[in-house]
């Protein structure tokens, strides 16, 4: 593994445009926190995989990204509980086509009941992780209650994704890829533990499914298969009601936590 020995030789990597789009001001910046351990390589959508390899420990890489999520996530459940405590819990489940009973809201996540009473306490069936909550939060305070349209597009054409594109493919669709060349039974898991359906697209995909995070927050993940002079690929793709429902960074959050979901999936299954 290679080791940059300044900042510098982490600049020379980078494409210097000054983009942003990793959330710092310049590529210098972004550089020196490379160098510090605070922010990994990976971050920049211009450094190609190749590199990111050769100067970062993939075990290392994904556990700091997952400690980041986890502080980020934290610190916003509790920001959404509050704003909980103020919502008339039985209008959003109007607006949301939900049921409301005994001062809960009752919303289905991944096709289980996931309950919140007017304090923000949580009942539900399935496991609670801090990415679950944000998302469901958010929806139940500021989604319009929009429906699926059935129009798929990528995260750069929701308002506010083209700043976190570089992010969600390093983070969201490159690692589903990996998970999906290695691991042949991954969509039939999606589809059994995860409330998938297998649908037909425009995009001529091999293989697509349809998951509801949430009810009107449909994800569509297309998989084409390698073929001869051509590498295998994986695409996320949201349904423009989703822009309606939830923020760009509930959008995000519900993206990185799937992968975290599926790459246990896929771990367990591989022992």
């Amino acid at each position: 593994m290679a080791k940059a020995n300044n900042p510098m030789e982490i600049y020379k990597l980078l494409d210097g445009s000054n983009c942003r789009k990793c959330n710092e001001k310049t590529c210098m910046a972004f550089a020196a926190a490379v160098f510090k351990g605070q922010r990994s390589l990976s971050e920049c959508p211009y450094v190609d995989a190749e590199t990111v390899a050769a100067y970062e420990d993939p075990e290392d890489q994904k556990d700091r990204q997952q400690a980041d999520i986890a502080i980020d996530v934290n610190q916003t459940v509790e920001k959404f509980r509050e704003q909980i405590r103020q919502t008339d819990l039985e209008e959003a489940a109007r607006r949301l086509d939900a049921r409301y009973a005994k001062d809960r809201i009752t919303v289905k996540v991944m096709g289980k009941n996931f309950s919140v009473d007017t304090e923000g306490r949580i009942y539900t069936e399935i496991h609670v992780n801090p990415w679950v909550t944000v998302p469901v939060f958010d929806y139940i305070v500021n989604a319009k209650g929009t429906p699926p349209t059935g129009q798929w597009v990528p995260l750069r054409e929701l308002k506010g994704g083209r700043e976190r594109e570089g992010l969600f493919v390093q983070r969201c669709e490159k690692p589903l890829k990996r998970i999906a060349d290695t691991y042949t039974d991954f969509f039939n898991d999606m589809l059994d533990v995860f409330d998938g359906k297998r649908t037909e697209t425009r995009f001529d995909a091999d293989i697509a499914v349809v998951m509801y995070p949430l009810p009107r927050a449909p994800i569509l993940f297309c998989y084409w298969s390698a073929e001869e002079g051509m590498e295998s690929n994986l695409q996320v793709f949201f349904d423009t009601c989703v822009e309606d429902n939830l923020s760009i960074h509930s959008i995000y959050t519900l993206g990185a936590g799937l992968v975290a979901m599926f790459e246990k999936l896929s771990m367990k299954h591989a022992s």
